[in-house]
Order: structure tokens, then sequence, then C-alpha cells
């Protein structure tokens, strides 16, 4: 970058998502000076396995950052902090690869947060009964890491449970080779392993489940070190981490946090006097973070501990320091927009239409669909949401994460014909833009019934971007929705992490209302309540049936 403000304090977001690595540059005050980004490999061994490569990733950490940072004076680089997704990392006693599956490639050694490989391990462990369950909605997922590491133990043990000396959430494994500190961050250990912060771990939990093996050495290939998101970790940048990342030894670098939850922090702290939101003027609590990608995280704080069924959490300081959070989500949100239109018989046309239509601008074809929806629904002299009046779809084609917890649900799309135009393709990426929005109001009210009270949502992601995805969901849900200013939220919620770390702020909190901007408010249209209404009905009722149909089938 070139030009850079002589006075100016800069700090490093990066973000490791499902298939890429991003990062900023980032003011004091919350403005991405500049970003960067570059894909990542994903290989599928086979069916429910998704693996990545960890020195991958790193090598694509370190090439942003230098990119990102170039003409800067590295003296005006304060601190860097690092999310990522929550996958499992795997390293030997020298903190080299080890390969997660049976065809040995040493460099697969990260298995994926959507690997559903281990979901047999997870259905034992919850059969169980353990106390540790209570705070995953009672059911464990096989997108935690207790299943994973089950599964790699009984399906690999001579070769990458022997080998293995580390056991690392992808986002620690980033500070890790950052400092070559094995601290772990909170917001990983106590959402995704099981820890709890007032009582460490639980050497039963360990134990009934058949991992008694971990508790060698003080838990040493797990972490026996914790530390909240965004304290400082070890002594900054190591001397190797500074020179290939090109910023000073010492820098300093931010307990990490799994990627949704940066975004989290990069929306929910926002200062938003005088737009007359339900929030104003109201704490924290009464906000919901949703982010929303490739998945979608359903983000709720409480003062105390709240424990909703189907929903991950009550978790002390897992994002916000203080506070408890609870965690819904959908497993496949993005991805499952991508397999409904990609997977149409007219998908090639409606690119062709899109390109036409769009030569230069780059438009997405999701682009090109909302607009031909508004299109459809002028000549209709309707409304786009009344347009998916006769087709409904039930979204959890890769299980449902909230608030049902039942990993073996799966999709199911009523109302189908025999055409197959683009028409028909736009009308069912409609229905399944407002299926995941009635996904949102079924963990809002499950949510709401166990305590929470939530008047406004605050989005950021991908997804964030598409203007009917977000009208949808403030149609559905009956609540405003706020957008950041910065459309890379999550990059502001990492570099807050740095600015905390480098003590430019005493707290997160303080961070977040100075970095964490609002946009655009997206307010309900509420004549379409009684639709919604109905909608949800049949939603709801869709599940209901697909059970009914599996218990016919198995008497």
């Amino acid at each position: 970058m070139d030009g850079a403000a002589p006075d100016e304090v800069y700090f490093v977001g990066v973000d490791v998502g499902t298939a890429g690595v991003r990062a900023a540059l980032v003011t004091r005050d919350g403005r991405l000076e500049t970003t960067c980004e570059e894909p990542i490999s994903i290989w599928e061994p086979q069916v429910d396995h998704y693996v990545q490569s960890s020195n991958e990733i790193w090598e694509k950490c370190c090439e942003l950052v230098k990119r990102l940072t170039q003409g800067v004076d590295k003296s005006q680089v304060r601190g860097i902090g690092f999310d990522a997704t929550c996958s499992l990392v795997v390293l030997d006693r020298d903190f080299q690869p080890v390969p997660v599956n049976k065809n040995g490639q040493r460099q697969h050694n990260v298995v994926m947060w959507m690997d559903h490989r281990a979901q047999q391990q997870a259905t034992r462990i919850t059969s169980t009964g353990h106390r540790a369950l209570g705070r995953m909605g009672g059911v464990m997922s096989p997108e935690m890491q207790a299943p994973k590491l089950l599964w790699l133990k009984e399906n690999l043990r001579e070769s990458c449970w022997a080998e293995a000396g580390h056991f690392l959430d992808l986002p620690d494994f980033l500070s890790f080779k950052a400092t070559g500190s094995l601290t772990r961050s909170l917001c990983t250990l106590v959402c995704k392993w099981s820890y709890c912060p007032s009582g460490g771990w639980d050497r039963s939990f360990w134990t009934d489940i058949g991992l008694e093996d971990l508790l060698e050495d003080n838990y040493s290939k797990i972490g026996n070190q914790t530390s909240a998101p965004g304290l400082p970790v070890g002594g900054g940048l190591s001397l190797q981490a500074a020179a290939d990342l090109g910023l000073n030894p010492g820098t300093a670098v931010g307990a990490s946090l799994i990627d949704a939850h940066a975004g989290g922090l990069g929306v929910i702290g926002a200062d938003v006097k005088g737009l007359d939101l339900p929030c104003e003027d109201r704490p924290l609590t009464t906000r919901m973070a949703l982010i929303c990608g490739t998945s979608s995280c359903h983000m709720a704080i409480s003062a105390g501990p709240l424990f909703v069924p189907g929903v991950w959490g009550p978790y002390l300081s897992a994002m916000v320091p203080d506070l408890w959070l609870n965690e819904g989500g959908q497993s496949a949100t993005g991805r499952l927009m991508d397999h409904m239109v990609k997977g149409h018989a007219a998908f090639a046309q409606l690119q062709e239409l899109s390109h036409q239509r769009f030569p230069h601008t780059g438009e997405h074809v999701y682009s090109y669909l909302n607009a031909h929806l508004g299109s459809m629904a002028e000549a209709r002299a309707s409304s786009v949401d009344l347009l998916g009046s006769s087709l409904h779809v039930w979204p959890d084609f890769h299980g449902n994460r909230s608030p049902l917890a039942d990993p073996n649900l799966r999709g199911m799309v009523i109302g189908l014909s025999l055409s197959q135009t683009v028409d028909d393709l736009a009308l069912l990426y409609l229905a399944t833009l407002q299926a995941l929005a009635l996904g949102t109001r079924h963990i809002l009210e499950t949510m709401t019934k166990a305590g929470h009270d939530i008047t406004t949502l605050f989005l950021c992601g991908g997804l964030s971007k598409n203007p009917l995805f977000v009208q949808i969901h403030a149609n559905t849900t009956g609540l405003p929705l706020v957008l950041p200013h910065q459309t890379e939220a999550v990059l502001v919620g990492a570099a807050i992490l740095g600015a905390c770390a480098s003590q430019e702020y005493t707290t997160i909190q303080d961070a977040m209302k100075i970095m964490a901007k609002v946009g655009e408010v997206v307010w309900p249209k509420q004549e379409l309540r009684s639709f919604y209404e109905r909608k949800y009905r049949v939603f709801l009722r869709l599940v209901d049936h697909q059970r009914e149909y599996k218990a016919i089938m198995e008497s």
C-alpha cells in the first residue's frame, strides 16, 4: 500500500474461511484501509470427509499480510488478530502435519468443520448423557472436536492417532504459528472442546467417551494454557513469523476467535444512537449477530447462563468477555444456495443470461436472479415474497445444527413441476432463501422461549451482501436488520483482537464501540406478516412429515 498516513495506527485482521483466506489493514477507528484474499484448497477423499492443509493455510496468510503492508512503516502496525473456521489441525510432536485420512497424504492434516465423518461417534457421545452436553444444547454435533478425535482414534489408530502430538483448533494453530505459544483461546476450547472456564477440563468426560489418553501429561495434546479472546499471546510475533509475515518481531498478537465469533465482534457492539432501533439504549443482550456465509451462525449473548435446547452454549467469555454466549446455526446456507442453483437444469442458461445482462460488472448470477424475480413479481402485480406461496423447502440438506440438533435430517422440496425454465430456477432459489430465513425464525423462537429478549439482528458475512436474502430475513422474522458500514465485518472483528492485544483499547467492548460501525438498516415489510405466519406453519409441518415418513419406513 502506498501513501499510508504517517501518524496512523494500523491493525491487521486475518480471516480463514471455508474456501479462502482474507486479510485487511484496519485503522484505529475501524476503517478498512485495504483488503486482499486468496483461495485455499479443499479435498474430499471420500463422502462426508473434507480436509485441508495447515501449511497451505499459513502460507496464504503470510502472502496476504506481506501484500497488505507493502509500503507501510511496520512500526505503525501495532497488532494482528486471527480468526478461522473451527476445523481440527493435527500435528506430530515436532509440529509437522499428520494425515487425517487413510490415503496418508501428509499435507492433508486438517479435518474441516463441515466434515461429518464422525456422526456415529457423536451419537455415541450423546448417549452417555454426560453433564458436559448441557452446554451443547444436549446433543453432541459431528462438527465438534470430540467426535472427530474419537473417529481418528478408532479409524487411524496406528497412523494418525499414534503419531499425533498436538491437536489444535485452526484459530489456535494460527496464533501458535505467529507466536510459538500453544496457548488456546477460550473461544475455541469452550465452544468446540467442552472446556469449562471455571473448572477446566472435565476428566470424566474424556474418560466416559473413550479418550482418556488425552488426559496424559496434563492435557498437553489438547492444551493446558488458555486465554480470553483479544488478550496478548506469548511475546507477540516470533522472529520466524515476523519474517514470514513481513512485520516487526514482537508485534502484538491477540488470542484468536472462531470466524463467526469474529463477525459477531465486528457488528454486535456498534453504536446505534439516533437510528430508532428497538435495541437503542438497551444492553447488548437484546441484539443477535447473524454471520451468514457457507454456513450461518446465530450469536446471542446474555448476562447469565441460559440453557437453550438444541442450541450450543451457554459459553462464558467465548465472544464478549464476561458475557454468556448461545450459538445457533445452520450447517448449509450459502452452500445450499449454490447446490440448489448450480444443480438445476437451467443453470447454464442462467449463466448466459447473467453474462449478457452484466457483461462488464462482474455481477454474480444471484444478482440476475434477484432482478429476474423482481420482473416476475411486477408482471404478476405481486410482491417477490408471494411468488413463493406454492413452493416450500426444508433446508437441512446437511443436517440440522439448531434448534433440532439432528444431523440426520435431510432436505425437502414440495411443489415442483415438470418445467425446467429459468423462471422455475428463480422460484426454487426464492423458496430456498425463504426456508433459510424461516430456519432463523425457528432458532429465534427457541432462544426466546429460553429467556433471550432479542429485538434487533446484526448481519455480516458474504450473504449479507445479497439484498434479497437480507430483506426476506427481515420480513420473515419481523425484526429490523442492521448491516455493517464495512462489508467485511469479520475482518474488523479480527482486527479488534489485535487492537486489544496491543493495549490500544482496554477491553473488547471499548474497541467494538469505536471500530464496529452501522451501515444500512433494513426494516420488515409489515404487510407480509400474515404470509410468513402461514409459510412458517408449513415449514414446521415439513419436518414433522419427514420424521413421520422415516418412522413408517423403519416400522
